[in-house]
């Protein structure tokens, strides 16, 4: 288990500016599963994460427990992946990539090799709490947790004013649960990190994130046994967006909605995130 209390804005802020940018991306590069989102269209791509389309061995699975294990074939994933949501020639491009919160500065850096390498214009890296809250959380800018259960992370993070106050990590997921085992270690080991950022919380923030309900995301999010009994164990109610396996990559649609705006490109959102 990880935790980190740095207070620090993780990735790049869309407030910069993109100049030169008339399309965009948007990516949730996940252990299980990546999906990617585009202006118009909202979700091109959700499939599963492996850098073979056929799906061979030694290749399969570039991404594990959150870091990037395979390189190249990460790459060839990332590549397939632009070039049906962007075509070939990407420049005049934006392209937004969501992270786990504590993705160390080797993982960061090695993300965005592997974007430059696509050949965009620019790039925000930015982390996966900030994405889910941008698209599911309130926007009052109060204090907030995110509770992100997926294939092999859980991440429990308290976001305040937009800014990570303190996130907890820990290397255990729905992969790791056998077809007929109960959810316990899942949410156990959720709550032991909310209990634990809440024990080492010297300004009543986790208790105000937790007074509002804690959003959820993920593909934990989807099951019922699982946010029931969080919703149980805390005793206040949970926020779940319209879809929570994919709430990360919607943010994070946003956030480049969000940017494409700012430097005229049209169209940025013409509807809903979808």
């Amino acid at each position: 288990m990880h935790s980190p209390h740095d207070g620090r804005r993780h990735g790049r802020c869309p407030r910069d500016g993109y100049r030169g940018v008339t399309r965009g991306l948007a990516l949730d590069l996940g252990s299980s599963r990546t999906r990617a989102w585009t202006p118009g269209l909202g979700i091109v791509t959700d499939a599963e994460s492996t850098g073979d389309p056929d799906g061979g061995s030694g290749h399969d699975r570039p991404v594990r427990r959150g870091r990037i294990v395979d390189p190249e074939s990460c790459g060839r994933m990332l590549s397939r992946i632009a070039d049906t949501a962007l075509g070939a020639d990407r420049s005049e491009t934006l392209i937004v990539l969501s992270h786990p919160v504590l993705a160390g500065p080797e993982h960061r850096a090695e993300v965005r090799e592997l974007l430059a390498a696509l050949g965009p214009t620019s790039v925000i890296v930015l982390d996966s709490a900030r994405a889910a809250a941008a698209y599911a959380g309130p926007q009052d800018g109060g204090p907030l947790l995110v509770v992100d259960i997926g294939a092999e992370l859980t991440e429990v993070t308290l976001l305040v004013d937009g800014m990570v106050r303190d996130a907890h990590q820990a290397e255990t997921g729905l992969s790791d649960l056998g077809p007929t085992e109960p959810p316990t270690a899942v949410v156990r080991t959720a709550l032991d990190m909310i209990m634990e950022m809440w024990r080492q919380d010297r300004h009543g923030a986790v208790l105000g994130a937790l007074r509002k309900g804690p959003l959820l995301a993920g593909g934990g999010a989807l099951r019922p046994d699982i946010t029931n009994r969080i919703a149980v164990r805390l005793g206040v109610p949970v926020r779940l967006a319209d879809d929570p396996a994919t709430t990360v990559v919607r943010g994070a649609g946003l956030i480049l909605g969000s940017a494409l705006r700012k430097v005229g490109a049209a169209p940025a959102l013409p509807g809903p995130v979808r």
